[in-house]
């Protein structure tokens, strides 16, 4: 019999696989680069930084950095937008330890996109992909709704499904977690 504590731990878990992720099984465990595949799809593609700023990572995502998780990392949040609508709210974890070297500029992308950077570099290692289904209660799902242009065709959501993994570069390490908006199957349909 599972406890609440339990539950509570399953659910906050990110698993290896998206079980009934359906229409976003393609771009959740795509390997290559979002950014590529979006500029592909979007004859518009833009990317709008939403924040940037010095604070701590959730808890989880400290441990996956093995960072002391009263440190501070640069915390940059952008939406990829395909023809002016959001598609995918970014997030990405920079612990301050990893702004040095061939990744000192990382901190200054401002509008360009992060994955455009990364997959630039062929000595940049990225880890196998964690999913989440977030719940309206998780923070991401807070952070990337406040952004959604819901209207009376679009229905009320109750999750978005996220993706993230880690990218490595001579020990250095930055975490990336990118939520898939309704936007991006709605953009879909239409083509």
């Amino acid at each position: 019999m599972k406890t609440h504590k339990n539950l509570s731990q399953f659910r906050s878990r990110w698993l290896k696989k998206p079980f009934s992720s359906h229409a976003y099984d393609a771009w959740l465990i795509d390997k290559g680069s979002l950014t590529a595949r979006l500029q592909q799809r979007y004859s518009q593609f833009t990317v709008q930084a939403v924040t940037m700023k010095y604070a701590k990572p959730m808890p989880d995502e400290a441990v996956l950095l093995r960072q002391a998780s009263y440190r501070a990392a640069l915390i940059r949040e952008v939406l990829l937008m395909g023809n002016h609508k959001p598609v995918v709210f970014a997030h990405s974890v920079l612990p301050t330890a990893s702004l040095r070297g061939e990744w000192n500029r990382l901190g200054k992308l401002g509008n360009k996109p992060l994955g455009a950077t990364l997959f630039a570099n062929p000595k940049v290692k990225r880890t196998p992909f964690n999913y989440k289904k977030l719940s309206t209660n998780h923070a991401l799902f807070q952070q990337a709704t406040e952004y959604l242009m819901l209207n009376a065709d679009t229905k009320k959501v109750g999750y978005l499904w996220a993706r993230r993994s880690i990218f490595s570069l001579n020990r250095l390490n930055i975490m990336v977690t990118e939520v898939f908006l309704p936007q991006l199957l709605v953009s879909l349909a239409v083509k």
